[in-house]
């Protein structure tokens, strides 16, 4: 069979020069450049693409828009591509999806067969009895299951997002769309101008708005030259504007990257959905939307078909004939739903090339070749009533049907906004109100269908921008257009069902008629129980005629009935999309080629890179037990720069952290350290930290290492409400900090230091001191978190690697040694010290940690304290406790479960064996009555064994605190 391809000038987006190859379902097709996978498909006669979601029936083209699931196909690697938005590409490998067998000939089409049998909602009333009935339907349920196969060895892609500001955001680029860009542009405001499809024009690029066929074309090329020459409008093509959110702020699509964009002024001229008539068999590839078989014509220079009828309920479906036979296409019959067109002169005109003309018939029954893999011929009747027609039938042959109910705005960005949408029942109108005060619509989505008249609502749209900017005095006056675009019941009841209102999901009418019949009268609990609406269309074409028929089975208008909530995003977005660029910030310390030098295992903390411990991967648990021994015994030195660091300054200093934290901060002495946690507005322990009070003015505070960044998030937006003059700084990076820790750590920072009384009763346990460190000015804090005597230093981030140096030098005698992160946590961990996020959660408050004692009663206010209040009132559902087993007993990990009888109490947050007290310790949620020390709970351990640990009283080691305080 020939190509089905039109002579030049139709195919405004293909290059006939540059030929395309590409396989589809393993056989060999050509196109052109340009072609999208759908339109080169069709080119070369291939109108089934996929198959059904419920029944598996041939689907091909509905939109040629990407407005449909029909054309939903298997690319490589990457399912559910819609073949009428994909750019075709030399040596594409494309597929069927959603059959067994092959999709000429799917094993699983006799689905359709057995319909009577899965009516609406009929997975929830079965699958579930008799008892254990589902465990034998769930094999068979899951392998039918999903669309389209995943590469599971997908390497991730670049993706990224940008970040944009306009004066004006015009979306759409159709008459309404063009005109409003120019004339906010001519008001010398920076504009944007969206457009989904590949080229500019929207309607203009394929419609007919004449009888003789010239207006579109010249009247779109005259916007674009004006548009490409204006330097205030930029333009984006191939881009989706996937949802609107507060202030105009909106998430634009293009290729792989998203533009986050904020406009002042923001005028949506999106257009509106054609809308399907419903009959039997409307889903047989061939038959198709007006507008689809218009965009093949103008865009890809495809034939729709070559004996063609067209259904239509207004005056665009005459338009459209005149179309097809400028092109030589053979119009067997133009049907309308309607006794008469409204411009007698299309019907004059249609006449002359249309075989046949039918008013006040609809297409009854499309006609299907063997298998239904395309329409063969319809049937057409008298309507004879709301959704009846007559008994006498004729029968057309045809190849293509080409159907028009009328148009639904294209609502969605709007009602996102909280916009209105209304229908009038009189004459099947529809409009939109209460939009936000900078958002405005203009066009086909106003409800404005005249040419002329759309582009007068374009201007009157940028204007009323323009007004909002200052730029012009006056409100422009509002554009009023009696043209009707919508046949009022284009639904047609047949015997044999299989008329479809909801393509993506297989759904006829009874099914929603049914719905209401069982109970289910509101539209949002009909979509819900029926899924209509929920597949990827999301209610583009089913929204409507679902509206309909539920107000007709409810007996309410469809204004009472509504439309289904309209929520982002307006299309299919990836992940990827969301995400941006896949990267890991790397952020290194001043230290850092000292640790690499000394053979330090490097693992990520947050954004930073520290040290595990120092030596080989496979002696990795024995050289953090001797770190940690050599720490009991010396004297150890640890990088911990990435801890965090904010400084608070100024004359409410003290209130400010007295607010912050939940322990009392307003009499803290100078030159001491304090710990202090900090809670959420819910009484989560989010925090926790050493804070040092420099001055009365002046505190220096430390917070998690992945935490910082959230703490002086939150301190600096409670500045802002709380107006306190205090000024919040994040110094992390400014500083490099260690750890000198051990029985001989005194020793070594005698060494370095001169002038600085370091006895412990010149420098107490807890106490902060400001002085020289090997010539270094350092801020040095007597902390005890591994549970030694140790000195916190912190020196300016430039004199790191100097303070590591001078110290490793002075400690040499005292056989000095590095330790890491890992070593770390186990010494915490034999002192009961939590660490938050790991040993926390989104639940966790003071009361279930044992914090109790950092809480100060006696303060009016911090932030939680009400909920924490609450919290700590009532009775425990669970505790973190301390847990002890024996040495070679099965170590339970971070995660394993505890349990109680039969029940989960919790699970392990910290475990590890501990070569100093020769045992596994650890922390554990538990439950209530298990808390006590002295009892025993279950813990899973991999394998499905449970051990039973004994509940201790932390610290595990030195409870007394002797060492620390040395």
């Amino acid at each position: 069979m020939t190509s089905s391809r039109l002579p030049a000038p139709s195919g405004l987006l293909i290059d006939r020069d540059k030929p395309v190859s590409f396989t589809f379902e393993g056989k060999h097709y050509s196109g052109f450049a340009g072609d999208s996978i759908a339109s080169a498909l069709l080119a070369n006669h291939q109108w089934l693409m996929s198959r059904s979601f419920k029944y598996h029936r041939p689907r091909g083209p509905l939109t040629m828009a990407g407005q449909d699931a029909n054309t939903l196909i298997q690319l490589g690697g990457e399912p559910n591509v819609l073949a009428d938005r994909t750019p075709l590409a030399n040596a594409m490998a494309a597929a069927g999806q959603n059959y067994a067998g092959t999709l000429e000939n799917d094993r699983d089409a006799f689905l359709g067969k057995f319909g009577r049998f899965m009516p609406v909602g009929f997975y929830y009333r079965a699958f579930f009895k008799p008892f254990g009935a589902w465990d034998r339907w769930e094999k068979l349920i899951r392998a039918k299951a999903g669309l389209g196969k995943l590469d599971l060895d997908f390497k991730p892609e670049y993706y990224d997002k940008q970040y944009r500001f306009y004066d004006v955001v015009v979306v759409g680029s159709g008459p309404a769309g063009l005109s409003a860009a120019l004339d906010a542009a001519k008001g010398g405001v920076s504009v944007l101008l969206v457009e989904e499809q590949p080229l500019l024009g929207g309607a203009l690029s394929y419609h007919r708005f004449d009888v003789d066929g010239q207006q579109a074309d010249a009247l779109r090329k005259e916007l674009i030259d004006q548009v490409e020459a204006h330097a205030n409008i930029e333009v984006l093509t191939d881009a989706v504007c996937n949802g609107w959110f507060a202030d105009n702020y909106l998430p634009i699509i293009q290729g792989k990257r998203m533009f986050k964009v904020r406009a002042k002024e923001c005028i949506v001229a999106s257009g509106a959905f054609e809308q399907h008539v419903v009959f039997h068999n409307n889903d047989l590839p061939g038959v198709m939307l007006t507008s689809a078989a218009m965009r093949l014509m103008k865009w890809y220079a495809v034939a729709p078909g070559q004996r063609v009828v067209i259904l239509t309920g207004n005056d665009d479906g005459y338009r459209a004939a005149l179309e097809m036979l400028d092109r030589g296409i053979k119009v067997a019959a133009l049907v309308d739903l309607r006794k008469q067109p409204d411009d007698p002169a299309l019907l004059d005109a249609v006449r002359k090339g249309v075989a046949a003309v039918y008013q006040g018939h609809t297409a009854y029954e499309a006609l299907a070749i063997k298998g239904n893999k395309h329409i063969r011929g319809v049937d057409i009747r008298a309507i004879t009533g709301q959704g009846q027609v007559g008994s006498n039938s004729t029968l057309i042959d045809c190849d293509a049907l080409c159907m028009s109910a009328g148009y639904m705005p294209a609502y969605q960005l709007l009602c996102q906004a909280g916009a209105s949408l209304s229908y009038a029942d009189d004459n099947a109108a529809f409009s939109l109100s209460g939009l936000p005060e900078h958002l405005h619509i203009a066009g086909s989505v106003n409800g404005i269908h005249a040419l002329d008249a759309v582009l007068a609502d374009g201007r009157r749209a940028a204007q009323q921008a323009l007004f909002n900017l200052g730029k012009v005095g006056s409100k422009p006056e509002p554009v009023h257009c009696d043209v009707q675009v919508n046949y009022h019941w284009p639904l047609f009841v047949h015997p044999k069902g299989k008329e479809f209102v909801d393509f993506d999901e297989d759904l006829q009418m009874r099914d929603i008629v049914n719905a209401t019949r069982l109970g289910y009268r509101d539209v949002q609990l009909v979509k819900r129980f029926s899924t209509v609406g929920m597949g990827p269309s999301q209610g583009r074409h089913s929204a409507l005629p679902t509206a309909r028929l539920v107000a007709d089975a409810t007996g309410r208008s469809v204004t009472e009935t509504g439309v289904t909530t309209a929520r982002p995003p307006f299309a299919p977005e990836k992940l990827a999309h969301i995400a941006g660029r896949g990267f890991d910030p790397y952020r290194r310390t001043a230290m850092h080629h000292r640790h690499v030098e000394l053979g330090a295992k490097m693992v990520p903390a947050g954004s930073w890179q520290r040290p595990a411990f120092y030596g080989l991967e496979q002696d990795r648990d024995n050289l953090i037990q001797q770190e940690a021994t050599h720490v009991r015994t010396k004297v150890g030195l640890i990088d911990v720069s990435t801890l965090g660091g904010i400084e608070i300054r100024g004359v409410d200093a003290a209130e400010f952290m007295n607010r912050i934290y939940t322990a009392g901060f307003l009499q803290q002495p100078l030159g001491k350290t304090r710990y202090g946690i900090v809670t959420n507005e819910h009484g989560v322990v989010i925090d926790d930290g050493v804070v040092c009070r420099l001055s009365d003015q002046h505190f220096y505070v430390t917070a998690t290492t992945s935490g910082v960044d959230r703490i002086y998030r939150d301190m600096t937006k409670w500045n802002a409400q709380w107006r306190l003059r205090v000024d919040v700084y994040n110094v992390t990076t400014a500083f490099a900090a260690v750890n000198l820790a051990g029985p001989d750590a005194r020793k070594v920072l005698a060494k370095v230091v001169t002038d600085l009384d370091i006895s412990p009763d010149g420098f107490p346990y807890l106490a902060y001191r400001e002085a020289e460190v090997a010539g270094i000015p350092a801020r040095l804090m007597r902390v005890g978190f591994v549970g030694e005597l140790g000195y916190e230093i912190h020196v300016p981030s430039s004199k790191g690697e100097a303070l590591w140096d001078a110290l490793m030098a002075a400690g040499a005698a005292f056989d000095i040694r590095p330790f890491g992160v890992e070593t770390q946590r186990l010494l915490r961990l034999e002192k009961g010290h939590i660490i938050i996020s790991q040993d926390t959660d989104g639940m966790s408050h003071p009361g279930e940690l044992d914090l109790g004692w950092a809480i100060n009663r006696k303060k009016p206010f911090f932030v939680g304290c009400r909920s924490v209040d609450i919290m700590m009132a009532q009775p425990l559902t669970r505790k973190l406790v301390g847990f002890r087993l024996p040495a070679g007993t099965p170590k339970p990990l971070e995660g394993h479960l505890v349990l109680n009888g039969n029940d989960v109490a919790g699970s392990v947050t910290s475990c590890e064996y501990s070569r100093t007290l020769d045992a596994i310790i650890g922390l554990a949620y538990a439950a209530p009555d298990a808390a006590t020390p002295g009892s025993r709970i279950a813990i899973r351990v991999d394998g499905g064994a449970s051990v039973m640990a004994e509940v201790v009283k932390t610290p595990f080691f030195d409870p007394d605190n002797k060492r620390q305080e040395l």
